[in-house]
């Protein structure tokens, strides 16, 4: 059945949320208060690098199916569910800032006469969904005829079109079998497909999100501790990752020794987390939430203070190739991005750094000088740090660069060049964490 389907804000959660429900045979109108955001989206172009998003909004633009606006009476009554996808970024307490939640949920209430199914899409401290649906009734001429449930992203950037569209699971959010419904009816396509489906209470389906990414951050610092114990002891956290992601209790995926975590999600939604559970008196969590943050954050300080050793302890009018800037490969998001907090504690520390990033476009920092190509980055440069793991930096000629640099020492910040090779062409390749093979 094809529903009438709104999404509110066109992030990079939002654009590719709009897109796939546009795929899954709904009539979709996305909206932004950003003019701008919405020309480009209504030429079926993105503002954001997303794999696979560009097309499926041409497809869909080009069809009328799917179109985006900056006025909010032309969802009001027109959408049978309106999505909730906004961002919910972090405070300096490390609360979550719900402003863009409440702004719109300001503009669309007072506009709905007729039953409607409001759905959360963003990532939200427990009970904000329950807060959301009092306001909304308040403001609401339909008052109770209008219901909040909860339908939680997990949408991996880089990958959100594959996520989007083939779920590994979705969680449903409801306090009414009618609820349930809508979101079966939404969902028909994937759900045909067998992907599982959690149906819970509102205040489950809230923290499932945060939980989720809270125990990634817990994998992803456990093996960074991992890494620095091995460092110390000669072992190679490597081969440690690989025997223990061997148990089907504990798996493989997220045990990545390296730089750490970054980007616009799990940062946040930890800490949003942690401040949640002081708030509730569960402190015993907010401590464990704090101890994976201060992991994280020494493993970027670790991977600075190696380049400045390896540069003799001072890094001074040295020059510093950094190979990434996006906080992962597949996006040019930079949100707390681990890469370019290094290239921050470098320049600090008296460098001259050189960024080359495939995807990711720098505002002017000073400094720093964003360049076109590794080899414009590699140009004279002491030390190179390797610190997104694009596919393209692995497939490096070390040989081919030995030439351009002063000196041939290369850092691996995320474990993923191939040493012999670098070795054989005469680096010196140092990877945290792996002592026993240096």
């Amino acid at each position: 059945m094809t529903l009438r389907v709104s999404v509110i804000g066109t992030s990079y959660l939002g654009a590719t949320h709009a897109a796939g429900m546009a795929e899954f045979g709904h009539q979709v109108v996305g909206i932004d208060i950003d003019e701008d955001k919405v020309k480009i989206l209504n030429a079926g172009q993105s503002h954001i690098f997303e794999v696979g998003l560009e097309p499926l909004l041409e497809k869909h633009t080009a069809t009328g199916r799917l179109r985006f606006t900056t006025d909010y009476t032309e969802i009001a009554d027109w959408a049978d569910v309106h999505f909730l996808a906004l961002g919910t970024p972090s405070q300096p307490d490390g609360k979550a800032d719900l402003r863009q939640l409440y702004s719109a949920i300001e503009s669309l209430a007072p506009l709905l006469t007729e039953p409607c199914l409001v759905v959360g899409k963003s990532t939200v401290p427990v009970g904000t969904a329950m807060q959301l649906e009092a306001r909304i009734r308040e403001l609401a001429p339909a008052g109770d005829q209008v219901e909040v449930a909860w339908n939680p992203e997990f949408l991996r950037e880089a990958y959100a079109v594959e996520d989007t569209l083939h779920p590994d699971r979705l969680v449903f959010g409801t306090h009414s079998q009618h609820a349930l419904d809508v979101l079966a009816e939404i969902y028909a396509l994937p759900l045909s497909d067998r992907t599982p489906v959690v149906r819970c209470d509102i205040a489950t389906a809230e923290l499932i999100k945060v939980a989720a990414n809270s125990f990634l951050a817990t994998k992803i610092s456990f093996i960074n501790a991992m890494a620095q114990m091995c460092q110390a002891a000669g072992g190679d956290v490597t081969l440690l990752a690989d025997a223990i992601g061997f148990d089907k209790r504990i798996g493989r995926e997220f045990l990545n020794a390296g730089l750490g975590f970054g980007g616009g999600c799990l940062p946040k939604d930890i800490a949003a987390l942690a401040v949640r559970a002081d708030e509730l008196g569960v402190h015993v969590l907010s401590d464990f939430i704090h101890s994976v943050e201060a992991i994280n954050a020494g493993q970027r300080n670790e991977i600075a203070d190696l380049a400045i050793e390896q540069a003799g302890g001072d890094v001074t009018g040295k020059r510093i190739a950094v190979l990434g800037a996006a906080f992962k490969p597949g996006t040019d998001d930079t949100r707390n991005s681990p890469a370019l907090t290094v290239a921050d504690r470098l320049h600090e520390a008296g460098a001259d750094v050189r960024i080359y990033d495939p995807e990711a476009r720098l505002p002017p920092r000073e400094g720093f000088t964003q360049v076109a190509s590794v080899e414009q980055a590699m140009l004279g440069a002491e030390i190179v740090l390797h610190l997104t793991e694009w596919p393209e930096f692995r497939q490096l000629d070390p040989e081919k660069l030995g030439h351009l640099v002063k000196s041939q020492i290369i850092i691996d910040g995320r474990l993923k060049l191939h040493a012999p090779t670098w070795r054989n062409a005469g680096w010196k390749l140092v990877q945290i964490g792996r002592a026993a093979t240096m």
